[in-house]
């Protein structure tokens, strides 16, 4: 589905019209009165977030879900799978929801990447949602899509929802295996649709009712320290430095790092894991030059990384995972121009993994001829 060719003023004035209209404004409507937009913004500020539907209940969702919870929101869950809906209430004692109708927040942890291929990108399923969500939603309601996206989904969203939902894009970066250091309330990046998108997103995120950034402090208690508060009435190109009062309005406590467009946190997540592709692909490249010149790669790695600026990975299998490979792949069908670099790495992650392959079957074939000659070994002792 195209976008609107509309520019981002004529959006946000949709955007924040229909909050205080019964039903959507057309994307021609004239311009707001004054009054009428400060009454938008004065909505916004005294929004309340009390009603969560978390779509999406498998590895992202079910820690979000549970965090949620946990800081006092009335929570729910909803996922197509029903072993993952009866998991969720087992395991969280989240609420199972049948509808999407009159919730104040909709977090989306859907996977984007085709159900027979983990490494292949794919929004179907997230798009699917959002057309059942512009049906039952109600005006005024809060989207934070923390599915990885690529660029231009969080606007196209936007559109499908009919300009009547708030739309931000705050990627997670939980990661499982050190769920404690890096879990859900970890420094995040958000974008909005629209300044007004955004400071929704901000207020339920860490409470702030304008665009804040968090300058130092990785920890939800840390998220009122250094904190830059724009006016509510900026635009995305144009923020003054003000100080607006604080809301105690109940939020997640997270600290938020915001962008002024959206489409610079669908990028910063996809670049993310680029980059650590790009890592693990060197590394790779490395140990296989180790093999080529005779060399220890462990003892070429130890002596690289103790330089302060250096930090060599070590390759395993390959790059392996879906998020590292399909995220790659999502930034690079989003490039204008051929990535050179990236397609580069993943040649090398290729040739890696026929490397390993061919040693394994190299190492599995002596194995076996070692216990082929230990057998007959032993069958001649026994004849003896």
């Amino acid at each position: 589905m195209e976008t609107s060719s509309n520019n981002d003023d004529n959006r946000e004035k949709v955007c924040l019209s229909c909050l205080a209209s019964p039903s959507p404004i057309p994307l021609n409507s004239p311009p707001l009165r004054d009054n009428e937009n400060e009454l938008c913004i004065k909505y916004n500020i005294n929004n309340q977030f009390n009603k969560v539907l978390i779509v999406g209940l498998g590895q992202l969702g079910l820690p979000v879900a549970k965090y949620v919870n946990e800081k006092g929101f009335e929570a729910y869950g909803y996922d197509i799978s029903r072993e993952a809906m009866e998991r969720a209430g087992k395991i969280e004692g989240l609420k199972k929801s049948v509808d999407f109708k009159e919730f104040d927040v909709y977090i989306l942890c859907i996977s984007t990447h085709k159900p027979d291929d983990m490494f292949s990108p794919q929004l179907d399923g997230l798009l699917s949602i959002v057309e059942r969500i512009s049906k039952e939603a109600k005006n005024g309601a809060l989207i934070s899509i923390e599915s990885t996206i690529p660029k231009g989904t969080s606007k196209k969203v936007f559109e499908l929802l009919n300009h009547r939902l708030h739309v931000v894009h705050a990627p997670h970066r939980w990661y499982a295996l050190e769920e404690k250091e890096h879990g859900v309330n970890q420094l995040r990046v958000i974008g909005g649709v629209c300044d007004c998108c955004l400071k929704a997103g901000m207020q339920f995120y860490n409470g702030n009712n304008g665009v804040t950034n968090t300058i130092t402090g990785t920890n939800s208690s840390d998220s009122n320290n250094a904190l830059l508060h724009l006016d509510s009435n900026s635009n995305n190109s144009n923020y003054p430095n003000k100080t607006l009062k604080r809301n105690d309005n109940k939020n997640l406590g997270i600290p938020m790092h915001a962008v002024s467009k959206v489409e610079a946190s669908e990028t910063t997540k996809i670049v993310e894991n680029a980059h650590r592709y790009l890592q693990i692909a060197f590394a790779e490249e490395l140990y296989l030059y180790c093999q080529e010149n005779n060399m220890s790669f462990s003892e070429l790695r130890d002596a690289l990384n103790t330089k302060w600026n250096v930090n060599i990975l070590e390759p395993r299998e390959g790059i392996g995972g879906h998020c590292l490979p399909k995220d790659t792949k999502m930034f690079l069908q989003s490039s204008k121009n051929e990535n050179k670099i990236l397609t580069a790495a993943m040649q090398v992650d290729e040739e890696y993994r026929k490397f390993r392959s061919s040693l394994e079957r190299d190492t599995k074939f002596v194995r076996d001829i070692e216990s082929i000659e230990k057998k007959q070994e032993k069958t001649n002792n026994y004849h003896r």
